[in-house]
């Protein structure tokens, strides 16, 4: 793989992971609702959750649920009620409580783990990643060492991008300390989720 092709799958990744989807919509929405200290597991869960996207997509697992209609179905439907579930759970949350949070390391654990969940079990990451890759291998070298770049690179652009979403996020809460825009923020966000996870029902290959 030269190195121009390695420049073309970041720039092509990066622009791809700016649009906001399920994962920045729980990241915001995390961030929003607890500040800056969300930042930390947020990101970390992203990273583990793309991760696993990526091990999965390279293990075959991409072409399996490409190929198979009841387990893309399953895969689907499990990820999409979980992001409902979130939706479900930031809307009836207070807002006065999500405000005055202590860090506890349990608090954190919760961010860190609906992140990655949310983040792996998108069907369509491990098929975009079985579609995207190959096309900036070079077949003429070595496959795995250039998946690995790939997904090393992939992960950090994605790690990076859900910083700056969580690090604005929690920048514009301190503007909105109000318990009633809060409650819009919350339930704002519990909508998307919501809405994420009926699209990711919706979502055909």
């Amino acid at each position: 793989m030269s190195f121009h092709a390695w420049a073309a799958f970041a720039a092509a990744s990066a622009v791809i992971l700016l649009i906001p989807g399920p994962t920045i919509l729980l990241v915001v929405s995390y961030a929003l609702g607890q500040g800056r200290r969300a930042a930390v597991p947020l990101v970390l869960g992203v990273a583990v959750g793309d991760s696993i996207a990526v091990i999965c997509s390279m293990a075959g697992l991409g072409a399996l649920l490409a190929a198979s209609a009841l387990l893309f179905t399953a895969v689907k439907w499990l990820g999409a009620a979980y992001l409902i579930y979130l939706g479900v759970k930031l809307w009836r949350s207070d807002p006065a409580a999500l405000a005055t949070a202590a860090a506890v390391p349990a608090r954190s654990f919760a961010m860190f783990s609906h992140a990655a969940l949310v983040t792996a079990l998108n069907p369509k990451s491990i098929v975009f990643f079985v579609a995207f890759l190959p096309q900036f291998l070079d077949s003429g070298r070595p496959l795995l060492p250039q998946m690995a770049v790939l997904a090393a690179t992939f992960v950090t652009l994605a790690l990076v991008n859900a910083a700056g979403y969580a690090c604005l996020a929690s920048s514009a809460r301190r503007l909105v300390r109000r318990p009633a825009v809060l409650k819009a923020v919350n339930r704002t966000g519990g909508g998307l989720l919501v809405g994420a996870g009926v699209a990711t029902v919706a979502w055909r290959t």
